[in-house]
């Protein structure tokens, strides 16, 4: 492959082919779009083998990653199944391209309506999560977007064979191939180029860790959609059911310890502590590191004492930091002081007590009696997510379609002059 190496150059050449593409997508029917990512999800079910041996080529070589890491790299069958019934449920859903939000007319027979439109190119830099080159993909053509993506070394190998599979759906649909692009390089310069593209790219979106989000934040001379972790609380209240809470906080720890939407914290309120050694116990039992308060180290030999850097920590691994509150108002303030705005959830029978962290927790998203790993654009109806917002301004929570979107207004007169 001929790669041209200087990362300004490229990123320019990406960047002219990108809005090229993105002004045909903004124009493109939505049966047309939906066609291209079916084409795209039937082209990953026919090519999963090849996707399967770049992904054993990538996990090969990726033995410096903790398991945490190489689990969110590896694809399985199932994943990759998994990946194009996304894709299958993105082209399923409402196209937001050109939808009124909302309508008004003003004394003198003005009309305006407020419309939703494309965002223009996305930028994508993520690291060992190959399915997002194919949830990114989808969603950013679905909602009129051409997109560059921007993978990570260790999973360039699966991003490339996925890669080709969105080309194939494109060329089955009539779209400019451009319109999906990714950058045929690893050289980190690249994402400097990126995030000085202004006038190319018209948002980035980090995928990745703390480090890699830092530095998109610090730097960029284009607006960033993005969080720097995912340090998300499960609060179980004195009123919660102990066997409805045990399974949460098991699910919320242990499903995936590598997502973002793992708990890394657990609140007990004190109200409940007859309930620590039945919750602690589960964890410790399905392989969790647990690291408690001092008044609950004597209950198993296993735990370890928890240090105050604990609870500022995404471990993105089986550890967990336990701490004991005074209700819902103590969860409430230890949130405040060390959540990162993600996901957090309380277990409670007492709606009265929901409802109060329902409305005070400050997060992207909160949950009632439920898994903390429901923190997926997939499992919001979305069928993928571009990634997950922790921000106030544009979007947040779970990325999908309307995400994508920004809104113009239209205004249509009948002649009339501003005197």
């Amino acid at each position: 492959m001929n790669v041209v190496t200087n990362p300004e150059m490229l990123m320019t050449a990406m960047g002219e082919r990108a809005r090229a593409a993105a002004r045909v997508l903004a124009a493109a029917p939505t049966a047309v779009k939906a066609e291209a990512v079916r084409a795209m999800a039937a082209a990953i079910r026919a090519g999963a083998g090849t996707i399967a041996a770049a992904n054993a080529a990538d996990m090969a070589k990726a033995t410096h990653l903790s398991p945490a890491m190489r689990d969110r790299l590896k694809l399985t069958p199932e994943r990759i199944e998994g990946m194009a019934a996304g894709l299958d449920a993105v082209a399923g859903l409402p196209d937001p391209v050109g939808e009124t939000i909302t309508a008004w007319e003003r004394p003198n027979g003005l009309k305006f309506r407020r419309v939703r439109v494309p965002l223009g190119v996305v930028g994508l830099i993520y690291e060992s999560r190959p399915n997002v080159t194919a949830d990114a993909g989808a969603l950013c053509l679905m909602s009129g977007n051409a997109c560059i993506l921007r993978s990570g070394s260790e999973a360039m190998e699966s991003a490339r064979a996925i890669h080709a599979c969105l080309v194939a759906g494109l060329d089955a649909a009539g779209l400019p191939a451009d319109s999906i692009q990714l950058v045929p390089t690893t050289d980190r310069a690249f994402v400097g180029a990126m995030l000085a593209a202004s006038g190319l790219i018209d948002i980035i979106v980090p995928r990745g860790g703390k480090g890699l989000v830092a530095r998109v934040q610090a730097e960029a001379r284009v607006p960033v959609l993005a969080h720097l972790d995912g340090n998300n609380h499960v609060y179980v209240d004195g009123a919660a059911d102990p066997a409805m809470a045990r399974a949460i906080v098991v699910n919320a720890k242990m499903r995936r310890t590598g997502i973002c939407g793992s708990m890394e914290t657990l609140l007990i309120d004190r109200a409940a502590v007859a309930e620590a050694p039945a919750l602690l116990a589960a964890l410790l039992d399905a392989g969790c590191e647990c690291r408690v308060v001092p008044e609950l180290l004597q209950l198993d030999a296993r735990l370890k004492p928890v240090s105050p850097e604990d609870w500022d920590t995404e471990y993105l691994d089986a550890v967990c930091a336990v701490g004991l509150v005074d209700g819902v108002e103590g969860a409430i303030a230890h949130v405040a002081a060390h959540g990162s705005a993600h996901t957090d959830a309380i277990v409670t029978g007492d709606p009265v007590v929901a409802g109060r962290f329902l409305s005070a927790v400050d997060s992207a998203i909160v949950l009632w009696n439920a898994s903390t790993q429901y923190a997926d654009g997939g499992e919001f109806g979305f069928g993928a997510e571009i990634g997950i917002a922790t921000g106030r301004l544009h979007a947040r929570g779970p990325v999908a379609l309307e995400g994508l979107t920004t809104y113009k207004t239209v205004v249509t007169g009948t002649g009339q002059t501003r005197p």
